[in-house]
Parts: C-alpha cells; structure tokens; sequence
C-alpha cells in the first residue's frame, strides 16, 4: 500500500476558508475556470475518513468485446440526500450562494470520485449528458487527498492542453460554455501517488 502524503495544513477538523481568493481564467469559445488553493483545510482527514466509510462502488462498461472496471470507485448523492460529512453541504450551499447571480439556480448533487492511486483515472469528457449538452453551467470540484493534475483542452484541440494540480483542499469551477467546449481528464501516472478524492459539485440535471 502506497503511503499517502499529507499537507501542513490538512490535517485537523475540516474548515471552509473564504471565496474571495477565488482567481477566475477566462477560456476560448466562452469557457473559464476559478481556482482557489487550499479552500478546505483539515482536507487530509476528510480524505481519509470518506475513503473508509463511504459506500464506494466499482462501474464496469463496455470497451470493445470485453466488460472492463471503470479505473476509479464512484459515489453519487442526489438532491436532497444527506452528504457523508456536513462540511460537503456547508460547502455546496456557500458555493450555491456565492454563485447565485451567475448560475441562477443552487448546486444540489454531489458525485464522489475516488482515484486510489497513480493507475486510476478519467479519460477526456466533459459534462455533456443532460443540459450541460446545450447550456452555459458549473461544475464545481473540490479536491481532498494527494494532488493530481487536472488536464484541459478544446474539443477539437486547437491550444496544448492545460495542466491545474489539485489536491489537499483545492477547489476548481468550471464554467461558462466549460463542459460543452472544453474537455478535461486525470491521466494515469506510474509516480507512486496516494489517493485523491474529487467532489464534484453540480446544479439539477448536468451529469
């Protein structure tokens, strides 16, 4: 087993900072993101508390002529279920209220993506089925355990892809036309990794 690194100021009960650090980098065709480091502090024990008792779950698609496992464990809870910490609601809800005028509409399900190590991963997608597929949205990510990068790119290319490290607490908005212009990923590596836990934030009906 991998030994998971931890940061300074990870480590303790988790806390919420501010969102006025947040740092906004406006993209092609209409698409940005907001970056903030280190939103949650106490990240490092949350990670490590929702990799033990949240009821992960192992996909398994399609690929070709075989059934393979997705490479990461998943978790979705929807509108109205309860969050596995009450710092995940406190979180979507300040989100949802810093947001308002922008969004017009709260952040009501959160989807739980745990990546054990380096050979977990999520292949280039965006956020297309539902309205994410016609309408400007958000998809909000908040980061917990060791970092690893988030790459993005046009659909289509056009631009070298950019590369945003997220872990220990970090939080990424994606918005604007994000989803439907823009793709993004978690590309495997062979460094020896700990785990990262992604939550990821969403308004009704973008999956």
């Amino acid at each position: 087993m991998l030994h998971q690194q931890t940061s300074l100021f990870a480590t303790g009960a988790p806390v919420l900072g501010g969102l006025d650090r947040l740092r906004r980098t406006p993209l092609a065709h209409g698409a940005w993101i907001d970056v903030l480091p280190g939103w949650l502090s106490g990240a490092d024990d949350l990670f490590a508390e929702l990799a033990a008792e949240v009821p992960w779950r192992e996909e398994r698609r399609q690929m070709y002529d075989n059934v393979v496992a997705v490479p990461r464990l998943l978790a979705h809870y929807g509108p109205g279920e309860p969050l596995p910490d009450p710092v995940l609601a406190e979180a979507r809800d300040r989100l949802g209220r810093h947001y308002a005028a922008e969004l017009g509409e709260p952040f009501v399900s959160a989807g739980l993506c745990y990546y054990r190590d380096g050979r977990d991963s999520v292949a280039w997608h965006g956020d297309r089925f539902g309205r994410g597929a016609t309408h400007d949205t958000m998809v909000a990510i908040l980061s917990l355990g060791e970092p690893r990068p988030l790459l993005l790119r046009p659909r289509g290319g056009g631009e070298p892809a950019r590369k945003v490290p997220l872990g220990h607490g970090d939080l990424i908005v994606m918005g604007g036309s994000c989803q439907r212009t823009w793709d993004h990923a978690i590309p495997k590596t062979r460094a020896s990794v700990g785990g990262r836990i992604s939550v990821q934030f969403r308004p009704r009906g973008v999956a």
